[in-house]
């Protein structure tokens, strides 16, 4: 029997597609997605986030001390020659721009449904004067197959979800490995990581932040932290960059490097 606590992680209310506002040249900004709360984040900083070879991690040991000062130091890394195939992610990139690409009546299928945050629009959306993010995004379930939603992942156009079902099989191998890693690094038992992490939920979300003449004026995803264990970011292109993460007290830009994964340690990790 399912556990609705399970099935219904927060909810949003339905939002305009930013995507479709952007198509059309505007005059100015319309007033909910203007962002004076935020604070000026044209970063400047000489430091980057740490990359990390999982390929040379595997195989030398004095390279988890590297590992270990990313995941303190920072939270984030750029993790190369990771091992999913350079094929799958092409696919996995084409697919996302496809389905973003889909007219807005076929997108309109699967909207956030009243109640419930996984569909597509914005996240966390809780009030009809709260301010919106420049951009559209997808979110559902994928693993355990139980939860997935039957009108979201399950009716996903093909080949989009044939691809997002071999892309979910090499990022569950991925990060089973870099948690494995992380409590060699620890000094842990890795079993305990296997119990805590290898039947957990693992969720897909794509973004869209589309262009907008005055970028300076909006946000395309509030900051914030992860709750989950990992997140597991694909940039879709490198040419754009816009992540950009907090480091004592500045944010420093990430130069999305070319078939890397940048990974981020969220707070079901963070040790206090």
């Amino acid at each position: 029997m399912e556990d609705p606590e399970l099935t219904k992680l927060g909810s949003s209310l339905q939002v305009a597609c930013v995507q479709e506002l952007a198509k059309n040249p505007i005059a100015a900004i319309p007033p909910r997605y203007l962002r004076p709360d935020q604070e000026p984040t044209n970063a400047t900083s000489p430091l980057s986030i740490p990359v990390i070879d999982l390929q040379k991690l595997l195989s030398t040991s004095h390279q988890l001390d590297s590992l270990h000062a990313a995941c303190r130091d920072w939270g984030f890394f750029q993790l190369m020659n990771h091992g999913v195939s350079e094929s799958l992610i092409d696919k996995v990139k084409a697919e996302v721009e496809g389905f973003f690409n889909l007219p807005i009546e076929e997108k309109r299928k699967y909207w956030q449904r009243p109640g419930e945050m996984e569909g597509f629009g914005q996240a966390f959306v809780v009030s009809e004067e709260q301010k919106l993010d420049w951009g559209d995004l997808f979110y559902t379930t994928i693993l355990p197959k139980h939860l997935r939603k039957p009108h979201l992942f399950p009716r996903l156009p093909l080949p989009l979800r044939e691809t997002l079902e071999e892309y979910s099989a090499a990022l569950k191998g991925l990060s089973m490995n870099i948690l494995d890693l992380m409590a060699e690094a620890l000094r842990m038992d890795t079993g305990d990581m296997k119990v805590l992490f290898d039947e957990g939920w693992q969720k897909f979300r794509m973004n869209y932040y589309p262009p907008c003449p005055w970028p300076e004026l909006v946000m395309g995803v509030n900051s914030h932290s992860d709750a989950a264990g990992l997140t597991i970011l694909l940039q879709v292109t490198t040419e754009i960059q816009g992540l950009q993460v907090m480091k004592d007290g500045h944010w420093v830009p990430v130069v999305a490097l070319p078939n890397a994964f940048i990974i981020n340690i969220g707070d079901t990790l963070e040790v206090k």
